[in-house]
């Protein structure tokens, strides 16, 4: 059958075998399509059964990359992530006069800057050691004129803060009135898909990271100086489950919202940065000891601390909420 085949293609036309060749190719570029599409659909259905690990402990929220957090009590879940009206996760970033983003590796003192908003979610104040506090109108950015500026090599639309904006965070962490500026994100759905649809607006990963007291009251059992959860900046830390039961939930249920485990989350010398201080370990801790026992071969040097999740069922997220797991 298959040299009735071949005698027949070798028969035909030049024209006509290559048509049956682009029919062949058209074919299995289709089966190709179709099967990454049902692979996808299975990948991201969630189990049918789901186990209780614990419960939210805590939940934070960054809405300037790198800067210090808000605890909140509840919160919404979008694509973008963590976010109640114009208060969003990292939905903010310094850069440097070219809209490279600048982050608290360099610059160990910008986590002391800490944003607060007022009740209608719409104007954010910041503080900062030595500094007179500073209001900007966030929701007023959402109209402003659109630059782009780069994270991680990627093009991101971005508004600037304006003169006052820059001014203050250039004159805080350079010591001058100029060099930095502050950039805002303004769309409500990433624009980041060729790096991962989970990415969010300016995260350097996705949009969520969780882990639970366990594996920090482990990691501090090996510790000289302990640390705390913002050590690690979490949006949830989980109560109740065994040190790094999280690196084996492929899915995430917290009260109705649910999640996809994307990655695990690879630690750097940032995780040595003193959240109440603002600087960092001279010892290179707890970076050193995370290396020491939670380095995953495949993914090299950089120890995982905690999970990365992508959104897969909106929804809010509240103190106390139930968190379930799926595999």
């Amino acid at each position: 059958m298959l040299s009735k085949l071949i005698e027949e293609f070798s028969a035909a036309s030049a024209s006509k075998q290559a048509l049956l060749v682009a029919a062949g190719v058209g074919t299995v570029a289709a089966t190709a399509v179709g099967a990454y599409y049902v692979k996808k659909r299975i990948d991201n259905t969630p189990p049918k059964q789901w186990r209780r690990a614990g419960e939210i402990n805590e939940i934070f929220v960054y809405p300037i990359k790198s800067c210090g957090p808000i605890k909140v009590s509840r919160i919404g879940c979008s694509m973008l992530g963590p976010q109640r009206q114009m208060l969003r996760d990292r939905i903010f970033m310094v850069t440097n006069e070219d809209g490279k983003f600048v982050t608290a590796r360099q610059k160990p003192k910008m986590v002391l800057i800490r944003p607060q908003f007022d009740t209608s979610f719409e104007r954010m104040t910041l503080s900062a050691p030595g500094m007179d506090d500073i209001t900007i109108d966030v929701k007023a950015l959402l109209d402003g004129p659109q630059a782009n500026g780069v994270v991680w090599g990627e093009t991101v639309p971005t508004v600037d803060c304006g003169d006052d904006v820059a001014r203050w965070f250039s004159t805080y962490i350079l010591g001058t009135d100029k060099g930095y500026r502050l950039k805002f994100y303004p769309l409500n759905e990433t624009s980041r898909k060729k790096s991962n649809e989970d990415t969010g607006s300016l995260q350097d990963e996705t949009s969520y990271m969780l882990f639970n007291t366990a594996t920090v009251e482990d990691l501090n059992s090996r510790l000289d100086q302990k640390v705390t959860a913002l050590q690690f900046r979490p949006n949830f830390v989980v109560k109740g489950p065994p040190a790094y039961a999280e690196d084996n939930w492929r899915w995430v249920k917290i009260g109705n919202t649910v999640f996809r485990y994307v990655k695990p989350c690879l630690r750097c010398v940032f995780t040595n940065i003193d959240p109440a201080k603002g600087v960092s370990n001279q010892e290179g801790q707890p970076l050193k000891t995370l290396k020491g026992y939670r380095k995953i071969p495949a993914l090299g040097e950089s120890p995982a601390f905690g999970i990365h999740l992508g959104l897969r069922k909106a929804g809010e997220v509240s103190l106390g909420d139930p968190v379930y797991y799926g595999c």
